[in-house]
């Protein structure tokens, strides 16, 4: 997310500073396991990348094999080739899928809810299970700490939050949040956007929360003046990169100049095509709308998701 958040930033920065920035996000090679690995991605044509995000890091653990993680949030973010917009497909974490064997395996396995795919086998074998269901490859991905989002946050003076009910956190401190529009620090939005079992639609919520803060952050990084005062800058940066690992092939800096000009008026959020939670072997699962995620996702692999957003309206978030 730091190529959408900081991209007119690491621009309007010295390229010094830019690669000393690159220097501190963590890598790692999700591509090595899948068979014959990947040729370099490049920033020209369309983009697709996977996201994958968690407020519950194990400092433990490592994203590269089978650990204790599951991932709260899943996205496949598509940039067309013109690179004027992007599209964001949140998947459900608890999609119901098959999931490989083993990252240089085939597609096909036994079925579980996809956000168990980390915890078998790390961002490898995350990739290959998107790949599989989608059938979409994925030019880079970006692992996410959101934990280490409350320091973006707060480096940006906080973000503005639609709170859709009245509810009171689950977790400690147990804080309040009132219906309406609510200014919230980086703990607060945190803590809002982990809520889920206080909303009749659940898990939904929790992916719709997400949505609307990544794009609060992007109008919050683009008109606070943040890209103008290097001391801002400079905190928003350190903070955003500290919360990023990245694949080997990412060149952040010449990505970043790419898409410069993204705001968040220029994302918009989907959620994969789905009929609801339903009760399978004794556990609640969300079904997958095949026909309409299919096509969906051969939108997306042929650079087309423009036509399939005007042909399902609904499909966005707004």
């Amino acid at each position: 997310m730091v190529l959408l958040l900081g991209g007119a930033a690491f621009a309007a920065g010295v390229t010094f500073y830019g690669k000393s920035l690159d220097k501190n996000i963590t890598r790692t090679d999700p591509f090595a396991a899948l068979t014959g690995g990947r040729p370099l991605a490049t920033t020209n044509g369309a983009i697709n990348m996977l996201l994958v995000g968690s407020d519950s890091r194990d400092p433990g653990s490592t994203v590269e094999s089978a650990n204790a993680w599951r991932a709260d949030t899943i996205i496949v973010m598509h940039i067309p080739k013109d690179h004027k917009s992007a599209y964001l497909v949140s998947i459900p974490r608890d999609l119901y899928v098959p999931i490989p064997q083993n990252a240089g395996g085939d597609c096909g396995g036994n079925r579980n809810k996809i956000n168990a795919a980390f915890a078998f086998g790390g961002l490898p074998l995350a990739v290959k299970t998107v790949e599989c269901l989608t059938d979409i490859r994925m030019d880079h991905v970006a692992a996410i700490d959101f934990g280490g989002f409350k320091e973006v946050t707060d480096a940006l003076g906080g973000v503005t939050m639609n709170v859709e009910q009245e509810i009171t956190s689950i977790h400690k401190p147990f804080r309040h949040f009132n219906k309406g529009k609510q200014h919230m620090n980086g703990a607060e939005a945190l803590d809002y956007v982990r809520q889920r079992k206080q909303f009749a639609d659940g898990d939904f919520a929790r992916v719709r929360h997400q949505q609307q803060f990544l794009k609060a952050l992007m109008n919050k990084a683009a008109s606070s003046g943040t890209l103008t005062n290097p001391s801002k800058l400079n905190a928003f940066l350190k903070a955003a990169t500290k919360a990023l690992t990245v694949d080997k092939q990412m060149k952040v800096l010449d990505m970043a100049v790419q898409f410069r000009n993204l705001d968040g008026s220029s994302l918009h959020f989907l959620t994969s095509p789905h009929l609801g939670s339903q009760d399978i072997d004794g556990q609640s699962v969300v079904v997958s709308d095949r026909e309409n995620a299919l096509s969906l996702y051969q939108a997306i692999g042929s650079d087309r998701v423009a036509d399939w957003v005007k042909a399902h309206p609904s499909a966005v978030k707004k």
